[in-house]
C-alpha cells in the first residue's frame, strides 16, 4: 500500500495540469464551457427553456429550419446543447446524445449497432441492464453475444469474429471492480475495424477520457456523478471523431429526448464536479485503507490501492479515482447482516451512487457472471462514500461492525 495515495494523487494533478499550458485545466473548463451570459441577458446559468414548437419569422428561415440550431423541442434547445457542450469539453468529444437515464444510453449506443446476426463482445462484470438488454431486448432481434471475462485484455481478438461489431467496457466494472486494459483491447478493436463502447461512470469522466485513448464511445450515467445530488435521472453518450451526427440522428429517430429542467440540474452539477470528484476520491481512499485492516473484511476492491490487482492498470489510464469501490466481509448470516446495516446513521440503503451522501449495499454479483464465477468467500458489499467528513464515516461503520461481530 502507497504511504500516501493522496500525495501521490496529488502529484498526478500536478502533472496533468502542467500537461497543456495552452488549454485550461479541466477544472476550469467545468466552470465555463457551455455559458454564453451575452445571449441571455448577461445570466451566468443558461436559462431553462421550455419548448416543443419554435417559430420562426418568415417562410424562408421555415424553409431553412434544418439548419437552425434550435428548431424543435426534441431536437434540442439552448438549456440542453448547453450540457451537451460541456459535457462534450469534459470527455474531449466529437459530441454529445443526451438520453433520459444511463440504462438509455447504453441501450441507445447497443441497438445503433444492432443488426440480424451482428455479434457484441459484452464484459462478463457489466451493469446489470446492460446485460439485460442484450438478453432481453436484442437476443430476439437476431443480435449474439459473447460475455467474456474482464482481465482478457488482448486475448479478446481470440474472441473476435466476421460479424463482431461491438466490444463493450466497462471499466472498472460494476460490483467486482475489476479493471480492464482498456488499450490493449481498443488496439484489437481498431486493428479489426471494431467499434468499442466504454461505460465511465465511475470516474464521471474526469477521472478518464476514454475517447482520447481511442474508444469510439464513452457512456455516463449522469444520474450519477455529473448531476451529484441524487435528484436526476440523465445519461450521455460522448462520441468520438466522425460518429456524432450518426448517433445524434439516431438517437432522435428513436425519439430520445430530456427535458429541460433535468438538463439544468445536470449542468448545475457539473460545474462543482471536479472538487467534488477529488472530495470523493480522497474520503473513498482513506475508508478503503481502513477496511482493508479490519479483521471482518477479507478484501477491500478499489483499484486506487496499491494492493489491488488492477492498480497498474489504473494507474497507466486513470488520473484519479472516485467515491465507489466494493469489499467482502466474513460470511454472515442476513439476521447478523441486518444488524450491522440496519443501524447506520450516514449511509443510506438504496440503488444508484454518486450522490453527496453516502450508501452501503449488499450485492450478489455471481447472479450476473456466465463467463467467470464470483465466488469471494463471503459477503460481497457495495460502498459510495460521499461527501461526509471521512472520520464521521469510519465511525459509522466502526459500530456497524461490531453490531455484526
Amino acid at each position: 500500500m502507497p504511504t500516501s495515495p493522496h500525495t501521490e494523487l496529488t502529484d498526478a494533478r500536478i502533472a496533468a495540469d502542467k500537461k497543456a499550458t495552452s488549454d485550461p485545466h479541466v477544472q476550469t473548463t467545468l466552470c465555463h464551457a457551455g455559458r454564453n451570459p451575452e445571449k441571455h441577458s448577461g445570466a451566468v446559468n443558461v436559462p431553462v427553456f421550455h419548448a416543443s414548437t419554435i417559430l420562426f419569422p418568415t417562410l424562408e428561415k421555415l424553409d431553412g429550419k434544418a439548419s437552425a440550431p434550435v428548431r424543435y423541442g426534441r431536437r434540442g434547445t439552448p438549456t440542453s446543447q448547453a450540457l451537451e457542450d460541456t459535457v462534450s469539453a469534459l470527455e474531449r468529444a466529437e459530441g454529445t446524445v443526451l438520453t433520459p437515464s444511463g440504462a438509455m444510453a447504453i441501450t441507445v449506443t447497443l441497438l445503433a449497432h444492432a443488426r440480424p446476426g451482428a455479434h457484441f463482445l459484452i464484459p462478463d462484470n457489466a451493469y446489470g441492464p446492460c446485460r439485460h438488454t442484450c438478453n432481453e431486448v436484442l437476443k430476439p432481434m437476431g443480435v449474439t453475444f459473447t460475455f467474456y471475462d474482464p482481465l482478457i485484455g488482448a486475448g479478446i481478438a481470440d474472441l473476435l469474429r466476421d460479424e463482431t461489431a461491438l466490444i463493450w467496457i466497462e471499466a472498472p466494472g460494476s460490483q467486482t471492480f475489476e479493471m480492464p486494459d482498456i488499450r490493449a483491447i481498443v488496439d484489437v478493436a481498431r486493428a479489426n475495424g471494431i467499434r468499442t463502447a466504454l461505460d465511465n461512470t465511475w470516474s464521471g469522466g474526469y477521472y478518464l477520457q476514454p475517447i482520447s485513448m481511442g474508444v469510439d464511445y464513452s457512456i455516463q450515467a449522469g444520474t450519477k456523478y455529473l448531476c451529484g445530488h441524487s435528484d436526476v435521472m440523465s445519461g450521455t453518450i460522448a462520441c468520438g471523431p466522425g460518429l456524432h451526427e450518426g448517433m445524434k440522428n439516431y438517437a432522435a429517430r428513436l425519439g430520445v429526448c430530456v427535458g429541460p429542467d433535468d438538463a439544468y440540474m445536470v449542468l448545475r452539477g457539473m460545474r462543482t464536479l471536479a472538487v467534488r470528484m477529488r472530495q470523493h476520491q480522497d474520503a473513498a481512499l482513506q475508508i478503503a485503507t481502513w477496511l482493508a485492516d479490519r479483521p471482518e473484511v477479507l478484501r477491500v476492491m478499489h483499484p486506487g490501492l496499491a494492493t489491488d490487482p488492477g492498480h497498474t492498470l489504473w494507474r497507466r489510464d486513470f488520473s484519479g479515482s472516485s467515491g465507489l469501490f466494493g469489499f467482502v466481509i466474513r460470511p454472515v448470516d442476513r439476521a447478523r447482516l441486518a444488524r450491522m446495516m440496519d443501524g447506520l446513521r450516514f449511509f443510506g440503503m438504496g440503488a444508484s451512487w454518486g450522490g453527496f451522501e453516502s450508501l452501503l449495499i449488499p450485492t450478489d454479483p455471481a447472479k450476473l457472471r456466465s463467463a467467470t464465477e464470483w465466488n469471494p468467500g463471503g459477503q460481497t458489499m457495495r460502498v459510495q462514500v460521499g461527501l461526509e467528513e471521512p472520520a464521521d464515516l469510519i465511525a459509522d461503520l466502526e459500530e456497524g461492525l461490531a453490531r455484526l461481530a
